[in-house]
């Protein structure tokens, strides 16, 4: 969907300045200029059209359902719906202020927070050709559950009043049956997304540096080095390592692949694997602006001590 910015960070990366390829510093100017200018786009028309959406959509109807008798539906289809959309975890970000936005529980908002950076059609293809059938739907099972689980959790903790972002209601009284309906909704759609972005573009900008840089300068020696073999505390270097780390799951595969040929365990890899693609600082930096730092850090905790859980548990399975 964004391959023309892809080869837009490279013609400014290979073309204009000239930096040689596969160099620490082209790696990580390119993945700057590509994540940084993705997450724009998709902050700026996401929240524009769950805004607009919401002044025509039954919002009540929707968050009723989802909150309704049974609370773990909410949370499984979030999870689900994680899956088919192909994002990582600063892009997963706008349509999760969006769940906010539309008053859907913060559990459930989370559950597709976590879920959506782990799988996405892309990574289901490669994780088939790399590691067999059985390792992707025992891989695509666990990211749902940690997913629903962690939702389930945060959900149940009464927490909405860490939520910093202002959450406007739609102006009924302005809608009128005249020729200036559409132009209003249009207008204040806008508006409210011209105030989210001016709110956040700083915190995506540095988030998204830092991500840039581990990127390019981290290498996979480095990582087999200290959370390769089977040691007890491999899965917990891994996670530790992977958590200021910032890549999509198919980004990350590759380097997944080159640490398993390097002696890391499958387990520890894939728990590594979900630690850099469903937590990481920049995502930590660009939440900021939305969440209280007490939500953020029982969040990284929870999913952190999950994924930690699910390398322990791959490791058991798969030897």
């Amino acid at each position: 969907m964004f391959e023309w910015l892809e080869n837009f960070s490279y013609i400014i990366v290979f073309n204009i300045l000239n930096l040689e390829k596969h160099s620490p510093i082209s790696e990580a100017l390119s993945f700057f200029i590509y994540d940084t200018l993705k997450i724009f786009i998709l902050l700026i028309s996401i929240i524009y059209i769950v805004t607009l959406l919401r002044s025509y959509f039954p919002i009540e109807k929707a968050r009723a359902y989802i909150s309704g008798k049974n609370k773990i539906t909410g949370h499984v289809l979030a999870a689900i719906f994680g899956v088919i959309t192909p994002f990582c975890s600063c892009s997963a970000i706008p349509l999760f202020l969006g769940f906010l936005q539309a008053r859907i529980p913060l559990g459930v908002t989370f559950s597709y927070l976590i879920s959506a950076p782990l799988s996405d059609a892309v990574v289901i293809a490669m994780l088939l050709s790399l590691f067999g059938w059985k390792i992707a739907l025992l891989y695509i099972g666990i990211g749902l559950l940690v997913a629903i689980i962690a939702g389930i959790i945060i959900g149940s903790m009464g927490l909405e009043k860490e939520v910093l972002i202002e959450v406007k209601p739609i102006d009924e009284m302005n809608y009128k049956e005249d020729e200036t309906k559409f132009r209003h909704r249009l207008r204040e759609s806008w508006e409210y997304s011209r105030d989210i972005f001016k709110k956040i573009y700083l915190y995506v900008i540095i988030g998204v540096g830092i991500g840039a840089f581990i990127h390019g300068y981290i290498p996979a020696d480095f990582i087999a080095l200290y959370a390769g073999g089977d040691i007890w505390y491999a899965p917990i270097v891994s996670v530790v390592m992977g958590i200021p780390m910032y890549s999509n799951a198919a980004g990350i595969l590759p380097l997944v692949e080159v640490l398993t040929s390097k002696g890391m365990l499958l387990g520890t890899a894939l728990s590594f694997m979900m630690a850099v693609v469903a937590l990481s600082l920049p995502e930590a930096m660009i939440l900021k602006r939305v969440l209280s730092t007490k939500l953020i850090a029982i969040f990284f905790a929870i999913v952190g001590f999950e994924i930690l859980l699910v390398g322990y548990l791959f490791n058991a399975i798969l030897q």
